[in-house]
């Protein structure tokens, strides 16, 4: 059979396509639909089963995950939370950090910022309990305010968000060789204006599309619920989408 160059190039996107989100596993599943304890009518504007790739974002929050199963599906890559502040891990970071990895699932780090610890100190230890993996999608650097935490509920002017922000992105750059994507919420946005640093964004909208929300807000994941249902997952978790087509998506972690 004769291949024409336009042909190569359909075949070459069609692989890519098919690639397992991680290591070697079983092929995507695109455009799932999961259901959600606390569903969202979403209207007219584009509903999240939209988007071709879903992910979760976890903590130790959610234990005895059979990720084989949330791998079928549907779900293509997961958050999963290591660290936050200067001298805290999260305990099951190792564990699903491992069990997403063995199930081909697409896997990135994050770490829950603390505004009463220096920018330099967070981002070593980031560095100190995460591990360097090629393969792993770019670290997070998730930036809300934390009302109720019993130790600090400082918050810092917006310049200072800034200025902290831009410090923890490129130490963890340097070390990562991968510019950190910032997760942020409405309110958070709104008050420090976080969109001005220079970075990839993560956005929690729960109630409305990103673009009514944070709005001329370029993204490449939207959180759209907190309370949502995976199979192999007990109890609600927060499910994301990725903001292109599984061809973007391929490049986005091979990138």
């Amino acid at each position: 059979m004769r291949l024409t160059i336009a042909s190569l190039l359909l075949l070459t996107i069609l692989a890519a396509c098919s690639r397992p989100s991680g290591p070697p596993g079983t092929p995507l599943r695109l455009n799932p639909a999961f259901g959600d304890l606390s569903p969202t009518d979403w209207g007219a504007g584009p509903a999240p089963q939209r988007y071709a790739i879903h992910g979760i974002d976890i903590s130790r929050w959610q234990r005895g995950i059979d990720w084989n199963r949330a791998h079928e599906a549907g779900i293509s890559f997961a958050f999963v939370k290591a660290t936050e502040g200067g001298d805290m891990i999260d305990p099951a970071f190792p564990g699903h950090w491992e069990g997403a990895g063995k199930a081909g699932i697409a896997r990135g780090a994050y770490h829950f910022y603390y505004f009463c610890r220096s920018a330099e100190d967070q981002a070593r230890w980031f560095i100190r309990n995460v591990p360097r993996d090629p393969d792993m999608l770019p670290p997070v650097l998730d930036m809300e305010w934390n009302p109720f935490s019993p130790t600090c509920t400082y918050r810092p002017p917006a310049e200072t968000v800034q200025a902290e922000a831009r410090k923890f992105i490129e130490i963890v750059s340097r070390h990562y060789g991968k510019r950190p994507i910032i997760y942020t919420t409405p309110d958070f946005y709104e008050q420090t204006g976080i969109g001005q640093v220079d970075a990839t964004f993560w956005l929690r909208a729960v109630a409305e599309h990103p673009r009514e929300i944070y709005q001329g807000q370029d993204w490449a994941f939207w959180q759209y619920t907190g309370t949502g249902i995976v199979p192999g997952i007990p109890g609600g978790v927060d499910i994301n989408v990725f903001s292109g087509s599984p061809a973007e998506w391929s490049r986005f972690t091979t990138r």
